[in-house]
């Protein structure tokens, strides 16, 4: 294991700045949800056309999914803090059009430049919490409650959806956006100083739209998959197409000296697993809200913003649960053995999940709770190790590759799960209604439960009820199915964390501050003097490389 020196501790003004960064990783994690409630009354005044319904949600996925690879590698070449000052500006700016959009076109066109500001908001932020905390338990104290905070997000932002649109036009759920923006616009350049590499080299811009072409037809043939419930040629071309091209892209990044994502991440043995780890998490948290939400509404017949109320009960515990677990590894604790208690815990999440049947609130929220809880302690424990063994210069790069590995796992998660569920649901309703329903109303009730919903309440009486208990039915029948499969799916997780990072050290210390050089202040050779200062044993062979870069990273901007 590497023993590291301690770095010099954060105080008051850094963890301000924290709280400050805390800003956009919220915003950008509830822009997720935040039009689940909007729909009917954006359809309602704006009419959209199927299509373009569709792109209203999903311009934003595609548009932070793709470029997020781009906006980390730009971000540590130009300045970390100087690109979040741009992706706020254009984040503020496309929510009030959004906003006040009069028609489908402009805003899809508005989110689709919500999810350009959204990419360079993630991997900034990440990157500045690395150089802000040069302490290990610091570092990981602020990773884990960053963790917990952009799951709470997600959720806070369906509630935020509903509340506003209550009391408000549907326009109002964007301009939530703009004081946080404002107020991040005006604190970040007193509290957080520039941080860039001082020698990044050429920037290699063929590279941007390969990467691109790589991430895109793959989340575009998951999310398909999803739709469609099912696999089906264009999803799997797509995804095909795009991993071919991932690994021209990946070809190209290990024989360029001017790579966009540079090979000297991987040299730490923990790097690669996190990121396969971290997907595979994400995969368990979207593929079981897949399923809880629709849970709460179609099957416990609760409202809209009743079940986006209950949904934020099992945030209460995952409030708890990255810290906790940070706590416990610098306590001592094994952090392969407490990523792995992590992924058991998912998986008996899941177990609880299975064993739900139509009118289980409790049974189904305490699933959610214990699943979410455990999948906090694996993404918070993930995250810090992948970003504290970069260099501190690489640190956006690297968190760009985390939050596109995440945006892999959830559409991955709903497309594989969703899939499963789906399979059980059909053979189910066509099982219990095949010699009771006419052809066409068959195929109807066994698309979805909400149009089985749908069909009940047009059937009306005894029929209707035949029909709405039997979708019911049906549908827990597959989620029970698919949480015994993501059980499986996460003990396969903790046994992959075991094998890949037993003998994983912590992440290095602080060899630098890794901020731009082009400031006055603090000596280079002072960080030099830190780098020295954390001696090298058992793993320095394996990390040799990057213990260089860190004695020759970028110094501090003063005026922290």
């Amino acid at each position: 294991m590497t023993s590291t020196a301690p770095g010099p501790r954060a105080g008051r003004k850094e963890w301000t700045a924290f709280v400050v960064l805390m800003l956009p990783l919220l915003l950008v994690s509830m822009d997720v949800s935040v039009l689940y409630f909007a729909v009917p009354a954006i359809s309602r005044e704006l009419h959209p056309g199927s299509t373009q319904q569709l792109w209203i949600f999903d311009i934003y996925a595609f548009a932070l999914a793709g470029l997020l690879i781009t906006m980390g590698a730009l971000g540590d070449r130009f300045g970390r803090r100087k690109l979040l000052m741009f992706g706020a500006s254009a984040f503020g700016a496309a929510s009030v059009a959004a906003a006040y959009a009069p028609n489908a076109e402009l805003l899809i066109a508005a989110r689709a430049v919500l999810g350009i500001g959204g990419a360079t908001l993630m991997p900034s932020t990440m990157g500045l919490v690395r150089n802000l905390f040069l302490d290990e338990k610091q570092r990981a104290k602020a990773i884990a409650i960053w963790s917990s905070a952009m799951a709470g997000g997600i959720a806070l932002g369906s509630v935020m959806s509903g509340v506003m649109i209550e009391h408000f036009w549907w326009g109002s759920v964007f301009l939530i956006n703009v004081p946080a923006m404002v107020l991040l616009l005006a604190l970040v350049p007193l509290l957080v100083p520039e941080f860039k590499d001082p020698r990044p080299g050429a920037f290699d811009l063929p590279s941007v739209p390969l990467s691109m072409a790589a991430v895109l037809p793959v989340i575009y043939g998951l999310k398909k998959m999803a739709a469609d419930n099912g696999v089906g040629p264009v999803p799997v071309l797509s995804v095909v197409a795009g991993l071919a091209i991932g690994a021209v892209f990946v070809r190209r990044q290990r024989t360029r000296r001017d790579a966009m994502i540079s090979p000297e991440l991987f040299r730490h043995r923990g790097f690669g697993p996190s990121i396969a780890i971290n997907a595979l998490a994400t995969f368990a948290m979207m593929g079981s809200a897949y399923f809880t939400t629709q849970y709460l509404q179609s099957v416990l017949g609760k409202g809209a913003l009743e079940a986006a109320l209950w949904s934020l009960a099992p945030s209460v515990c995952v409030g708890f649960a990255g810290p906790a677990a940070a706590a416990a590894v610098q306590r001592g604790a094994n952090r392969a053995l407490v990523i792995g208690a992590g992924f058991l815990s998912g998986a008996i999440g899941y177990g609880i999940l299975a064993l739900a049947g139509t009118d289980a609130l409790w049974t189904v929220l305490i699933g959610a709770a214990v699943l979410a809880s455990g999948i906090v302690t694996v993404m918070s424990l993930v995250t810090d190790l992948a970003i504290g063994t970069v260099p501190p210069q690489r640190a956006g790069s690297a968190a760009a590759l985390l939050e596109t590995g995440q945006e892999f796992g959830g559409a991955m998660g709903m497309a594989v799960l969703g899939s499963v569920g789906t399979a059980v649901y059909r053979s189910d309703v066509e099982d219990s209604l095949g010699h009771g329903l006419p052809t066409g109303t068959l195929d109807q009730a066994r698309e979805t439960l909400g149009a089985a919903v749908a069909v009940a309440g047009r059937v009306k009486g005894r029929a209707g009820e035949q029909v709405l208990d039997a979708a019911r039915e049906a549908f827990t029948h597959g989620m029970q199915i698919a949480s015994a499969a993501g059980a499986v799916v996460l003990l396969a997780g903790a046994v992959l964390a075991l094998v890949t990072l037993r003998r994983v050290g912590p992440p290095a210390g602080p060899t630098a501050g890794g901020a731009d050089s082009a400031g006055a202040g603090e000596p280079a050779a002072r960080d030099e003097e830190r780098g020295a200062a954390a001696p090298e044993t058992g793993e320095a062979a394996e990390v040799g490389a990057a213990a260089e870069v860190g004695a020759a990273a970028p110094e501090m901007v003063p005026g922290r």
